[in-house]
């Protein structure tokens, strides 16, 4: 198929060199063609879905199910391992995956996907979703519309603008095929991708977005993802409880989030074959789906039986809301391919319907209907999850068409946005970027020093002075360590100011030292700092007040000192931005000479190691595979352009574009 595409571009390449439309034109042009084909995937993907769980469920499941109800528990667990062999044998190490990864992309290199993996990825999610992993479809889907878009942008030769913006409008079309919802197909792209409204380029998103849609709905029907009965936002006295809600979505997605990457981290921790991990986590998922069904694939026949109005007790709804979330995490962290948006689409519509069903019993004169808070809670915890609220806002509202019960929804998700950014400051999606050193701003600024956090720099080895010394001690204090300023704390240990020198010889000059304490003169409304928060944050807050220190405390006991930042430590962060900005822009290298590698070319990251046979040799002495070639070098904080008289030096990274089978040699060379 990728060949059958690649005639077909390279001949439009040349016929746009003969005519030379506009930009906008061609563009738009692209757009429409794009939502087309990607809208065309994503049927294809969901009736790969149905397939998948007919074989499943409907065959294998109806040849096991006389052996006993427990062989449910290996349906998935047959899935995963599926999943496992096609994506050891297929994909490999998976540099760009799921958004995050299209979002690293299109900030480091001007959205050049590896496109050839698209197909497998695709497969390996439709066996996960139809054999019963907890994930969603949208995640593939969008990498449907993405890949294409990059394919596009890269064959013909179009600037790293041009294929963004490509990159956004096939992100766009997989949105709106995947829940019947362009616009807010338009605002995913515009809020998780870019970052920011692109003049121009809108123009080609909403084009790609609404084709997509049109063909979707020309296949499936135009009704909306949920059949949403007609429920209505009756008084002005619900807000109270809407708040109450939002309040709850903020705990509930910050905790969905953190699930997520403890589960990720604990299976990269495990020491067992990559192929097997997702068995693993199936048979995980299998277990629980034999008492809780539910929580198997997508979830939407149980938001819709929520809708609907099926009777479930607070009770069941809570178990089914804990039990999503942690396999969600297992599903996800084991290794399937699979998105994030239909699981806290599940966790809003439990937890808001839970929530619903007390607040009707506490105020029955209010004829409150809790499917109504499933609704407003499904945008809530998407919106604190993903912080992302005009989609979340718009894609509860294309999928319901209800347009009545907006108010509150605007509601909610605001406030439970604004309590998730409190308890943790990344979404699902940047989390994994922040915990590589990358955090982005409008899409594509790489900014660095907000990679760096207080905790990282600050002095730990803390001297302080305590409110009750004289002033001549602190004087002497000062003297001895040469500070400019230190923290005040109590008897007990608390913080409770900070002296500086200015203080010191202000108070010495309009007082007697023998009467004075450090505690009458010391400055007790206190700028601070906490350990999680940037650099970046804490330097704009020193600048403004022109202060050279700030005690960094604990954020839940504004007394407890942990250390203090002072100008000199912004020297030692500025270091390690320098240090992480180089690591980016060879990483962003590499990915580039990844996108541009043919299939069967590696790009490898290889350290040298101490005693490694090119340990010390000049790179044309080194005696290197057939067809191999160093591209880059990283030493330090230094990113090279080595030529073959570099001496090579252990803890060199090198970037090493080669054949498949020279991986083995390349380590020999390498490894001590």
């Amino acid at each position: 198929m990728h060949r059958s595409l690649s005639v077909i571009l390279s001949n439009l390449r040349r016929w746009l060199e003969r005519q030379q439309p506009s930009g906008l034109a061609i563009l738009s042009a692209i757009g429409v063609i794009l939502g087309l084909i990607t809208g065309a995937g994503v049927w294809f993907f969901k009736q790969m879905i149905a397939w998948t769980h007919t074989a499943a469920y409907g065959w294998l499941g109806g040849a096991l199910n006389p052996l006993g109800l427990w062989t449910m528990a290996l349906l998935p667990a047959l899935g995963g391992l599926l999943v496992g062999l096609l994506w050891h044998y297929f994909v490999g190490e998976d540099r760009y995956h799921g958004v995050s990864g299209i979002m690293e992309a299109v900030a480091l290199v001007g959205g050049r996907l590896e496109y050839r993996l698209g197909l497998v990825k695709t497969v390996a999610a439709a066996l996960s979703i139809g054999a019963g992993a907890s994930v969603g479809p949208e995640d593939p889907s969008v990498q449907i519309g993405a890949n294409l878009g990059s394919f596009a942008g890269q064959k013909l030769h179009f600037s790293d603008d041009w294929i963004r913006t490509l990159v956004a409008a096939g992100v766009a079309a997989g949105i709106a095929a995947a829940f019947n919802a362009p616009i807010a197909g338009v605002f995913f792209a515009l809020e998780i991708v870019l970052g920011e409204i692109v003049g121009g380029g809108l123009g080609v998103i909403v084009l790609a977005a609404v084709t997509s849609a049109v063909f979707t709905q020309s296949i499936s029907g135009p009704q909306p993802a949920f059949r949403v009965p007609q429920y209505a936002f009756h008084s002005s006295a619900e807000l109270p409880l809407y708040l109450g809600l939002g309040i709850l979505t903020g705990p509930v997605a910050a905790l969905y989030v953190g699930a997520l990457f403890t589960a990720k981290d604990f299976f990269h921790r495990w020491r067992a074959p990559v192929w097997l991990k997702p068995a693993a986590a199936g048979l995980t998922v299998g277990i629980i789906g034999i008492w809780l069904p539910q929580v198997l694939g997508t979830g939407y026949e149980t938001i819709d039986a929520i809708f609907n109005g099926q009777q479930m007790t607070v009770l069941l709804l809570v178990t089914l809301l804990i039990a999503k979330l942690v396999m969600t995490a297992v599903s996800i962290g084991g290794g399937f391919p699979g998105g994030v948006f239909a699981p806290s689409l599940f966790l809003g519509a439990t937890l808001g319907t839970a929530y619903g069903l007390v607040a009707q019993r506490l105020f029955p004169a209010l004829l409150i209907a809790p499917p109504a808070y499933a609704m407003v809670g499904m945008a809530a915890v998407l919106a604190a999850a993903v912080h992302a609220p005009l989609t979340a806002i718009i894609l509860l509202f294309e999928m319901t068409q209800d347009y009545r019960i907006i108010l509150p929804v605007m509601f909610a998700v605001v406030v439970g946005l604004f309590v998730a950014q409190r308890l943790r400051r990344d979404s699902v999606y940047t989390l994994g970027l922040a915990r590589k050193g990358l955090r982005l701003q409008r899409g594509r600024d790489v900014e660095v020093l907000e990679g760096i956090t207080v905790g990282e720099v600050m002095e730990t080895n803390i001297v302080t002075l305590r409110e009750t010394y004289p002033l001549a001690t602190a004087a002497d204090l000062f003297a001895r360590t040469r500070h400019h300023g230190l923290p005040v704390v109590n008897d007990a240990g608390d913080l409770v100011g900070i002296l500086t020198v200015q203080d010191l010889e202000q108070a010495r000059n309009e007082n007697d030292d023998s009467i004075c304490t450090v505690g009458d003169v010391c400055t007790r409304e206190m700028l601070v700092a906490h350990p999680e928060e940037s650099i970046g944050s804490a330097l704009r807050r020193m600048s403004i007040r022109d202060v050279g220190r700030l005690p960094v405390v604990d954020p839940r006991n504004p007394r407890l000192l942990l250390g203090v930042l002072r100008r000199i430590d912004l020297v030692r962060a500025y270091d390690l931005a320098l240090t992480r900005r180089s690591s980016l822009r060879h990483r962003a290298h590499q990915a580039k000479l990844n996108a541009v590698s043919g299939e069967a070319v590696s790009v490898e990251e290889i350290a040298v190691e101490a005693g490694a046979a090119c340990d010390g040799q000049r790179i044309q002495d080194v005696p290197w595979p057939r067809d191999c070639v160093v591209a880059s070098l990283r030493r330090g904080r230094r990113v090279l352009i080595p030529h073959g008289d570099t001496l090579l030096q252990a803890g060199d990274i090198l970037v090493v574009v080669a054949e498949e089978q020279t991986r083995e040699a390349l380590q020999r060379l390498c490894q001590g």
